[in-house]
């Protein structure tokens, strides 16, 4: 993908951290595969590699400026899609273990492809729902971090990542210029599943105009075994 070199430098500005060699060729492989499986399947309605290298695996990589001093022994990245932010932010940190979710089974089977491709070793794939796995023993509260991108408006995204997210470690939603609102209005839910909401960190990327936020939300208590409620039922009736 032509102007993927650029990608190095633009992490090295927006985190003051560099790339080596080995997670950039990883992070070419990636996109070479999506450019490829996008012209068979629905991956992304990103098409141009400027683009696809800023608004996908920059963006993603930008996750690191929330991360950075934590210990992230296992992490997991649901509605993954293409594999973002989970995959990039897994070759920032190779020691963690990772699991990459999603209900579409044509985008998990693309992951699998890419976690081949690449070599990875200790990533899972998961095709199924969250409200699924929030309530599966071996996810319940077994992660670092849980991650999500464009998946559902916060008070949403809560009830899916916060019951996989144990004690003491952080979920962590991406958002665009609807995130304080969309943090004051995901109180209740944040509360109620054990959670609380540290500073938003704002940051931009180049050529978008609009401001993006990494929303950090601690787990202080375990979750209420009642939650996640049954598919359907946390977009249907959100907890705000």
């Amino acid at each position: 993908m032509k102007n993927f070199d650029r990608l190095a430098g633009e992490f090295v500005e927006l985190t003051g951290k560099p790339l080596d060699e080995y997670q950039l060729a990883g992070l070419q492989r990636h996109a070479n595969l999506l450019a490829e499986w996008n012209q068979k399947i629905s991956l992304t309605s990103i098409t141009d590699p400027d683009e696809i290298r800023i608004k996908h695996f920059l963006d993603s990589l930008s996750c690191e400026l929330a991360l950075s001093g934590r210990q992230i022994g296992s992490m997991i990245d649901v509605g993954t899609g293409g594999g973002f932010p989970g995959l990039p932010l897994r070759l920032l940190h190779p020691q963690a273990a990772l699991t990459l979710a999603d209900s579409v089974a044509k985008k998990t089977a693309f992951l699998s492809l890419v976690v081949q491709e690449l070599g990875l070793e200790g990533v899972k794939i998961f095709t199924g729902r969250a409200e699924e796995l929030g309530q599966m023993p071996e996810h319940r509260e077994q992660y670092d971090l849980a991650l999500a991108r464009a998946v559902a408006g916060l008070p949403v995204l809560v009830e899916y990542l916060l019951p996989l997210v144990r004690v003491g470690g952080v979920m962590l939603a991406q958002k665009g210029n609807t995130a304080l609102k969309e943090l004051a209005e995901a109180e209740t839910a944040i509360t109620t599943l054990g959670g609380k909401a540290l500073l938003p960190i704002e940051l931009t990327l180049p050529g978008l105009p609009e401001p993006r936020y990494l929303l950090l939300i601690e787990k202080t208590a375990p979750t209420p075994s009642n939650y996640p409620r049954r598919v359907g039922i946390p977009t249907k009736r959100p907890l705000v």
